[in-house]
C-alpha cells in the first residue's frame, strides 16, 4: 500500500493507523471532492435565503441569535479528476475581523493540557478529511485539499488533550482551522494559507474526528495485540505442560460463543502435533479458561471495528446538507454513544484477558508448575531471574484496571442547559489507546518468560506456526540467564508483538 485514498466510504482503522503512524500519503478520491462541492453549493444557496445553524445563527445556547451571513467564497470550480481550481480572483478586501465564523474559530480554539502526540493528531486529520469526503458538511472542497496537503507534508496543529466530551472535538478542529487560515503555526513545518470561507467554520469543526481517530488507533493496535496474545499463550502452555482438553471442539460447541470458538480453534491449530505432556488433570484458569476469557475480547474488538466502520465513513454533520433534497437537516449524529459504549466494552474485556496473561507469567516463575528454578533463575542460590517482571506486569495491569472504568457512566450539562448530555467518548478513546500500551507491556513480560522457560527446558515446538513463532522470538530475544536489568528484554519483546500476530 503506497497511499491511502480517502473516498468517504471505505476507510478502515488499519488505514488510519497507516497514515497516522506509518505516515503513508493520502489522496482524496474525485468522488469525495464532487460530493463536498455539491453540499457546499447547496448550503451556500440555502444560507443566503434562510436560517442555517452556525452559518446564519450562533451556536449552542446562541442558536436563536441571528448573525450576518458573510460568505467570501466565489464559485468553486472542479477540474480534471475532481481537483479544485482556485477562483480567478481573491476578494480585494480581507474578511472583517468581526465576521461570525472567524470569531467562532478563535473562541473555540481553547483546548488545555499537554499537546497530543502528533500520531493522534494525524489520525484526527485523516478521519476528518474522510468525513468531509463523505459529503454533507457543506465546507468548500478547498478545505479537503488543504487537509490532504498538511498530512502529506507531515504538519500537525497544536492540539491540546482536553476539550472534547463526545459531542464534538471543537477545540482541536478549531485550532486546525486557524492553522489552515495561517493564524496559528503548524507543528513540523509550514504551508501557505488556503482559502477558508468563515461561513464554513462550524461545518468544519462540528465533528468527533479526534475521538474517532484515537479510537481507530486503539482498535488497530488491540486487534493486533489480541492475535499475538493467543500465540504467546500457546508458547506458555507448552512451557508449562498444559492440558489441551479444555480446547477441544466439542467443549465449545456445547456453548458456542463466537469469540470463544475462535480462540479455542486457534489454540488447537497452534498446538497440533506439539509434545504436550498434560501434567495435570485440570489446569489453573489462566490456561483452562483462555477461550472463555480471551473470546469476549475478540468479540469486543470485532464489535468496535464494526462501529468504527460506520463512524469513519459517515457524514456525522450538524446541520447535515442534503444536496439531493436541496435542504439542511439539524440533527444529533455528532453524538457518539455507540462509539463510547463499544470502547468501554473493549477495555473491560481487555482487562480480563490481560489478567490471565499476568497469571500465566506467575505460573511460569513457579517451580511446582514448570519443574524449573524459582523465577526461572540461573546462578547462585537466591538469584532473582525474572522475579521483577511479575511486578512490572502487575503494575501495567493496575493501569489497565483504572482505564477500564466506563466513561459512558459520566455526562455533562453545558451551554446554558441546551446541551444536556455527553457520552465522554473522547475520554473513552484516549483511555483505550493508553490501555493498548499497557497491554503491550503485559504481553511482552509473558513472552520473555515463556521463551526463557522453553529454552531452559530444552523444548522446541515441532514444525508448524508455533515453531515459526518461537524461532522468530528466540532469535531476537537475549539468551542470557544471569541476573541483569530486564528493561531492554521487555522493550525487545514488545517490538516483536506485531510480528507474532501474523503467525
Amino acid at each position: 500500500m503506497s497511499e491511502v485514498v480517502l473516498d468517504g466510504v471505505e476507510l478502515t482503522a488499519e488505514q488510519v493507523r497507516s497514515v497516522a503512524r506509518g505516515k503513508l500519503p493520502v489522496r482524496v478520491h474525485p468522488d469525495g471532492l464532487l460530493r463536498a462541492n455539491a453540499a457546499h453549493q447547496t448550503v451556500t444557496a440555502l444560507s443566503a435565503a434562510g436560517q442555517v445553524y452556525g452559518r446564519t445563527t450562533g451556536v449552542g445556547a446562541n442558536r436563536l441569535v441571528s448573525v450576518a451571513y458573510e460568505s467570501t467564497s466565489g464559485p468553486v470550480v472542479l477540474g480534471p479528476e475532481g481537483s479544485v481550481i482556485p477562483p480567478d480572483a481573491v476578494p480585494a478586501e480581507p474578511v472583517r475581523h468581526a465576521a461570525h465564523g472567524l470569531r467562532l474559530l478563535r473562541s473555540h480554539a481553547g483546548g488545555a493540557g499537554p499537546l497530543l502526540d502528533p500520531v493522534s493528531v494525524r489520525a484526527m486529520l485523516t478521519v476528518r478529511l474522510n468525513q468531509l469526503a463523505a459529503g454533507g458538511s457543506g465546507v468548500s472542497p478547498h478545505l479537503l485539499e488543504g487537509l490532504a496537503e498538511a498530512l502529506n507534508r507531515g504538519l500537525t496543529p497544536p492540539v491540546h488533550a482536553f476539550g472534547g466530551i463526545g459531542t464534538g472535538d471543537l477545540p482541536a478542529l478549531a485550532v486546525t482551522a486557524l492553522c489552515l487560515l495561517g493564524e496559528v503555526p503548524w507543528r513540523g513545518g509550514t504551508m501557505d494559507p488556503i482559502p477558508f470561507d468563515p461561513a464554513d467554520a462550524l461545518s468544519f469543526i462540528s465533528s468527533n474526528a479526534g475521538s474517532i481517530g484515537e479510537a481507530a488507533l486503539a482498535c488497530a493496535d488491540l486487534s493486533e495485540l489480541l492475535r499475538a496474545s493467543t500465540v504467546i499463550t500457546a508458547l506458555a502452555f507448552l512451557a508449562g505442560d498444559g492440558n489441551s482438553e479444555p480446547y477441544e471442539a466439542v467443549v465449545h460447541l456445547a456453548r458456542p460463543h463466537a469469540g470463544q470458538q475462535t480462540v479455542a480453534a486457534r489454540l488447537r491449530d497452534l498446538l497440533a502435533g506439539q509434545p504436550v505432556k498434560a501434567a495435570r488433570i485440570q489446569d489453573p484458569y489462566s490456561y483452562r479458561a483462555v477461550p472463555q476469557v480471551h473470546g469476549p475480547a475478540l468479540d469486543a474488538v470485532v464489535a468496535l471495528e464494526r462501529t468504527l466502520g460506520i463512524e469513519l465513513n459517515s457524514a456525522s454533520e450538524n446541520p447535515l446538507v442534503d444536496a439531493v433534497g436541496n435542504r439542511v437537516l439539524h440533527n444529533a449524529n455528532f453524538h457518539t454513544a455507540y462509539l463510547g459504549l463499544a470502547l468501554d466494552t473493549m477495555r473491560n474485556a481487555l482487562y480480563g484477558t490481560a489478567a490471565l496473561s499476568v497469571a500465566r507469567l506467575s505460573l511460569l516463575l513457579e517451580p511446582a508448575f514448570t519443574g524449573l528454578a524459582p523465577f526461572l533463575a540461573s546462578g547462585p542460590p537466591g538469584s532473582s531471574g525474572l522475579m521483577i517482571l511479575e511486578y512490572v506486569a502487575h503494575s501495567a495491569l493496575g493501569a489497565l484496571r483504572l482505564s477500564a472504568m466506563p466513561t459512558s457512566l459520566a455526562t455533562a450539562v453545558v451551554s446554558r442547559g441546551v446541551e444536556e448530555h455527553a457520552p465522554f467518548s473522547s475520554q473513552a478513546a484516549r483511555n483505550s489507546l493508553d490501555a493498548a500500551g499497557d497491554y503491550r507491556i503485559v504481553l511482552a513480560a509473558e513472552l520473555v518468560a515463556a521463551v526463557r522457560a522453553l529454552r531452559m527446558r530444552g523444548t522446541t515446538p515441532v514444525d508448524g506456526p508455533l515453531a515459526d513463532a518461537f524461532a522468530y522470538a528466540a532469535e531476537r530475544l537475549p539468551d542470557r540467564l544471569d541476573d541483569r536489568p530486564l528493561d531492554q528484554d521487555v522493550e525487545d519483546a514488545a517490538a516483536l508483538l506485531p510480528g507474532l500476530a501474523e503467525f
